[in-house]
C-alpha cells in the first residue's frame, strides 16, 4: 500500500511530505516581515561572528592592539574613532559580536534544554515528581533575578564568560518551564499518547518522540526568548564590571567606555556603537520570536488576512 502511495506520489509530480512542510514554513517566513527583518539582523551578526576579518580593514586585524593614537574622533582611517588606548572601535565593535553570540545561544540553548526537562517531566509524571518540580520552578520564579546573578557572577568565577554562561542558564529556566509544564499538561490524556501507553512503550519513548514534537513552536519561541534575556543580561553583568575586562564583548566595551567618560569627553562612538550593538541583537530575537508566534498561533492568521486586504484596498 505504502508503494502504491509513493508512485502516485511521484506520478502527480507532487513534492514530499517533508519538502511541502520546509517549504511552506519558508513562505511563511519570508511572508512576515517581522521574520525577514529578524532573520536578516541575525545573519549578520553570524557573518560577522564568523569571519570578522572580512570586516575590519587590514590594518586593525588585532582590535586589542594598543596605538600611538588615543582618543581620535570618527575618521576614514578609524571610522568609530579610537579607545584611551588607542584601539580602534570598530575593530573591537566587530570582534566583539563572536563572544556576545556565544553567550546568548548557549546560554538561551541551555536555559531551553532544562525548561523542557523540568516543565515536560513534571507535566508527564505527576504526582509527587509534579509537585517537587513545579515546587522548584516556582521558588527560581519568586527570587530576585538582577541580584541573584550580580551575587552568582561576582563569587563565581570573576566573572569568565563560562560563569555567566553558567549563571545566565541557571537564572533563566525557570519561566520557559512553567510555560513546558502547562502545554505538557494540556497533551497528557491526549489520544496519540494513551496509544503509546497500550502499546508498553517507555516514558522516555514517549517524551521525546510523542510529545516534544508537538511542542516544537514553544520551545522555538522559548530559546528566543531566553537568548534575548542573555544577550541583554550579559551586556549588563559586564557593564558593571562582573565580567572579564580582558575579553573582547559588547558588555565590556561599554564598561571601559563608561570607565574612561568617552560621554563626558565628546567620544559618543565608543559608547554608542556597542549599546546600538546589543539593542539590535535584542531587536532580532524578539522579532524572530513575535514572527514565529504569528506563524504558528492559527488565531492569528485570519488577523493577518484582514490586514492584507485593508493594505490592497486602500
Amino acid at each position: 500500500m505504502s508503494a502504491i502511495l509513493v508512485d502516485n506520489s511521484a506520478a502527480t509530480g507532487a513534492p514530499p511530505a517533508h519538502k511541502r512542510r520546509g517549504g511552506g514554513l519558508w513562505r511563511a517566513v519570508r511572508g512576515n516581515r517581522k521574520a525577514m527583518v529578524g532573520v536578516a539582523l541575525s545573519t549578520l551578526f553570524i557573518l560577522l561572528a564568523a569571519v570578522p576579518h572580512l570586516f575590519v580593514p587590514w590594518q586593525h586585524g588585532d582590535p586589542q592592539a594598543v596605538g600611538d593614537n588615543p582618543l581620535l574622533h570618527p575618521s576614514l582611517h578609524h571610522w568609530l574613532g579610537t579607545t584611551g588606548l588607542g584601539q580602534d572601535v570598530y575593530a573591537e565593535l566587530v570582534y566583539s559580536t563572536r563572544n556576545s553570540l556565544l553567550i546568548a545561544v548557549l546560554a538561551g540553548l541551555g536555559a531551553t534544554v532544562l525548561s523542557v526537562m523540568i516543565g515536560v517531566s513534571a507535566a508527564y509524571l505527576g504526582g509527587l515528581a509534579d509537585d517537587g518540580l513545579s515546587l522548584l520552578t516556582d521558588v527560581f520564579l519568586v527570587l530576585p533575578t538582577f541580584p541573584l546573578i550580580i551575587v552568582l557572577a561576582t563569587y563565581a568565577g570573576k566573572g569568565s564568560t563560562s560563569v555567566v554562561i553558567v549563571v545566565l542558564i541557571a537564572t533563566g529556566w525557570s519561566y520557559g518551564a512553567r510555560q513546558m509544564r502547562a502545554q505538557g499538561l494540556s497533551l497528557r490524556n491526549r489520544d496519540f499518547l494513551e496509544s503509546a501507553r497500550v502499546r508498553g512503550e517507555r516514558r522516555s519513548y514517549i517524551i521525546v518522540v510523542e510529545v516534544l514534537p508537538t511542542m516544537t513552536s514553544l520551545i522555538l519561541a522559548n530559546f528566543l526568548g531566553a537568548a534575548l534575556y542573555s544577550v541583554l543580561t550579559a551586556a549588563g553583568l559586564q557593564f558593571l564590571g562582573l565580567g572579564d575586562p580582558a575579553s573582547l564583548s559588547w558588555g565590556t566595551m561599554l564598561y571601559w567606555a563608561q570607565n574612561q567618560g568617552a560621554l563626558v569627553s565628546g567620544f559618543p562612538a565608543w559608547a554608542l556603537a556597542p549599546g546600538l550593538a546589543v539593542a539590535l541583537m535584542g531587536v532580532s530575537f524578539a522579532l524572530l520570536n513575535y514572527a514565529f508566534d504569528e506563524i504558528s498561533n492559527p488565531a492569528l492568521r485570519p488577523v493577518r488576512r484582514r490586514r492584507r486586504a485593508k493594505r490592497a484596498d486602500s
